[in-house]
């Protein structure tokens, strides 16, 4: 099989102004308790949420890696940044809606911003050529900034299996600003209402279900890449963690002790931390790249490819957040303070690696997929 060709990250001195800016206003966007929509706009002219548009539609082409690479990059200037930004992989989500709906959808532009929240499923009300929506779903990360939003459904009687989604703009959707957490402050994964809402049969899917169209990205695993572009994220706030920690090196100790960068123990800390990220990265990039070649050839994408690359989601995700720990463990009491930057990037990796798609019941998941053995709907 001829390999295929990867698009690569955007240089750095191109995002790296705005990359500089979310570092300044951290703060700001904490206190704030969502991404506010100036950013989403930088998001949007960086390619995030065209990336996986049909190329019909004025989709960029992107590639799975190259996305998931500035979702890191971002990640490390700010979790709740990049864990928003890594939405705009839910336009992959839109796939399975009919062509004629898709072509409606990005009439105006490639660039809409799509987030929603699936669960609970709420019961909608099947009426002629529609549904009738009524209801609250938790963890509508990204919400605040998008302007189609989609929820989880399910008529009488109709359970298990993959989710349904209602889609819908944003107006007719209330944000109850109620997220209150311990890290990801600035994701704004608040409750979503909807109070009886028709929504046209052909603005509803099944989340995960085959495409309408047929392309490289909507080929791609959808259910896997949701676990990726958060599982980046832990990435890239470990990163994060061990450059704040290296820079903290020459810090004297108020004990009058060897400056941290002279302690045999940081040294091997330091050294093993390096070790695991990488090591997580090269096999969570090889398994991206390895299955994109399949989708870009129109290969089979066989169930246990798609359990690797669950798996190697799960696991950079788990290491994020030990290596993050073990960063802050090595700050001493300096990073204890709510003002430094490691407690802030230790709480945002433990949540990252919390998430339903990422926490340990994932790992007997994978392990019955590499044993053949059945898996819960969506994993893989």
């Amino acid at each position: 099989m001829m390999k295929a060709a990867h698009s690569r990250p955007a240089e750095p001195f191109a995002i790296e102004p705005m990359l500089a800016e979310i570092r300044e206003r951290r703060a700001e966007l904490h206190k704030l308790g969502h991404i506010p929509q100036d950013l989403v706009a930088q998001f949007q002219s960086l390619g995030l949420y065209r990336a996986f548009v049909p190329e019909q539609f004025g989709g960029s082409g992107m590639d799975a890696s190259t996305f998931l690479r500035l979702i890191e990059a971002i990640s490390a200037a700010d979790g709740s940044a990049g864990w928003v930004a890594s939405f705009g992989f839910a336009t992959k989500y839109l796939s399975s809606l009919p062509a004629d709906t898709l072509a409606e959808v990005y009439r105006a532009s490639p660039d809409v911003v799509f987030a929603g929240a699936v669960f609970p499923p709420q019961t909608a009300i099947a009426e002629k050529e529609g549904y009738r929506v009524k209801g609250r779903w938790g963890f509508g990360s990204g919400s605040m900034g998008a302007s189609l939003i989609g929820v989880g459904i399910k008529t009488d009687g109709e359970g298990g299996g993959l989710p349904r989604m209602a889609v819908m703009p944003r107006e007719q959707v209330r944000i109850e600003e109620n997220w209150d957490v311990i890290g990801m402050f600035a994701t704004g994964s608040h409750d979503l209402v909807v109070d009886d809402v028709f929504v046209p049969e052909h603005y509803t899917l099944v989340r995960g279900a085959a495409p309408s169209i047929d392309t490289a990205a909507y080929r791609y695993p959808s259910m896997a890449m949701a676990a990726q572009v958060l599982a980046i994220v832990g990435a890239g706030i470990a990163r994060e963690a061990i450059d704040e920690l290296i820079n903290m090196g020459t810090k004297q100790s108020i004990t009058g002790a060897p400056t941290m960068a002279e302690r045999p123990g940081v040294q091997i800390a330091l050294a093993q931390m390096e070790a695991q990220l990488c090591s997580a990265r090269a096999w969570f990039f090889e398994e991206t790249d390895r299955v994109w070649d399949l989708a870009a050839s129109g290969a089979e994408i066989k169930k246990i490819d798609t359990a690797r690359l669950r798996l190697a989601s799960t696991h950079i995700a788990k290491t994020g957040a030990d290596v993050t720990r073990r960063a802050f463990e090595m700050s001493g009491t300096t990073g204890i303070f709510t003002s430094h930057p490691l407690s802030r990037l230790l709480m945002d990796a433990l949540v990252v690696a919390q998430h339903a798609f990422l926490n340990d019941g994932t790992w007997q998941s994978g392990g019955a997929a590499l044993l053949g053995l059945g898996t819960p709907p969506g994993y893989p």
